[in-house]
Parts: structure tokens; sequence; C-alpha cells
């Protein structure tokens, strides 16, 4: 941010903390008021982060008709999310079950997804190696004959990101792939989506505009690292080897 201020550039800070080294530097920007981090892999700050930014987009849109729509779009997806919340939270004991059963002996898991997914995916990797010590990758699905490809057999547990959007067909076309080598992968997929074969084991979560989706289908992810990071017994709200003004003594 120091090199952009020094070559005159506006800089708009987007943070949790009044006071910080940012939020003092930056000319203008966004407090997201999500309340204290306490653990250094803040969930909270991730989603809050994340809706700020759709809101700063809607705003810079306003001077544009073409994007009424979806605008409009986007506002009613932001309206209807506390609800959406809600439901994905209610699957918690499936997401337990899941991380017992399937994913708790596991040393390593693959997280893959396009488009607005590839973000969920990095995110929740990080999530799970920062919170559980298990080694987890994000993946874009569009680069798996690019080298992952070869991790995949019957043994490597996969978890794919499969939302109604544009990018649905071509990441069909990743499950095929994943499938044929004898992956048997998780897939986080809408309500309601019955193209997805009754035998796969699917995360179910509510359908929105695809610019927010991700905000519903990061928290199986997130719920998915604690209860890993739980199971393995160790205290999730202080990581090894992780510094945060907030935990270190």
């Amino acid at each position: 941010m120091r090199y952009c201020l020094e070559r005159g550039a506006l800089c708009v800070g987007v943070t949790n903390t009044v006071g910080s080294s940012i939020s003092r530097e930056s000319h203008c920007g966004v407090h997201i008021n999500a309340g204290p981090e306490i653990g250094v892999a803040s969930t909270k700050a991730y989603t809050s982060q994340y809706i700020a930014l759709v809101m700063i987009a809607i705003q810079l849109s306003e001077d544009r008709t073409s994007m009424t729509e979806r605008r409009n779009e986007i506002i009613n997806g932001l309206h209807a999310l506390p609800g959406h919340i809600k439901e994905v939270l209610a699957i918690d004991q499936d997401l337990q079950r899941l991380a017992r059963d399937v994913l708790h002996k596991e040393k390593s898991l693959l997280i893959m997804g396009r488009g607005f997914q590839n973000a969920t995916c990095l995110e929740g990797a990080l999530k799970i190696k920062e919170v559980s010590y298990m080694h987890s990758e994000g993946i874009l699905a569009g680069e798996l004959k690019h080298g992952p490809l070869a991790l995949v057999d019957e043994n490597m547990p996969v978890i794919l990101i499969m939302t109604r959007d544009s990018l649905y067909p071509k990441v069909r076309s990743a499950l095929e792939q994943v499938t044929a080598r004898k992956g048997q992968p998780i897939i986080i997929c809408n309500k309601g989506d019955d193209a997805i074969s009754a035998e796969s084991k699917t995360i179910r979560v509510p359908q929105t505009v695809d610019c927010l989706q991700g905000l519903l289908t990061i928290i199986p992810l997130q719920l998915l690292s604690y209860h890993l990071a739980c199971l393995a017994g160790v205290d999730v709200d202080f990581p090894r080897n992780l510094a945060k003004s907030v935990t270190v003594e």
C-alpha cells in the first residue's frame, strides 16, 4: 500500500480494526465492524470484507443504467443472505459427521472450483491448514490437466464446489475427470440440483446471485475446519506458529 501511496494512487482500506496501520494510512475506507478477532483464523472478517467489497462495487456502478438490473439482483441477494446463512448453519450436524467419518483420518485434502468459487477454495484450504494442521490445497478446477489430476485416486479426498452459475458445465467436466480416476468427491452444490447423482456425497447450500454464492459455500468449509481441529484435539483459537496481536502473550 505504501508503494501505491508513493506513486499517488487512491488507497481505500477495508479493515476490521479502528486505528490499524491500514486505516491510518489509507485515504478513506470501510471499517467492517465484525467485532474483535480472538483467533487468528477469523472467519467473520472474511465474510464481512467480502460483503463490504460487493457493496463498494454496487456503489461504484450506480451511474450506469445498463447495470441497474444486475445491481438490483445483487441487492436483493444481500437482503436474503441472513436467511440463507441460517439454512447453511442448520446442516452443521451433517458436516460434523462428514468430518468425523470421512475426513478426520486423512492426511491431505484437495478443494476444487472455478470462477467466483476459486477464492472459496483457497480460503477453505487456508482455514483447514490454519486450524486443523491438515494439508489442504485450493485448486482451480480448470487447471486439473496441468498436474493436480495426477494426485487424484480412490484414496485422495476431494471437495468440489459445483454451484449453478455460468461455469457449471465446465465444473461438471472436472467432476467427470475426477470420477474417471476413481475419485469420490464431496460436492458442494445448490439445493434442488437434480443433475447430481443421488449416490454422490453432497453438501447442499441455497442458490443465490453468482457473486454472492461464495458467502454460502465458504461456511461449510469453515465449519469443517473447526470440526477437524476439534477431532484432532487442537486449540482452534490459538493455531501454532501463527502470531497476531490478540494471541501473543
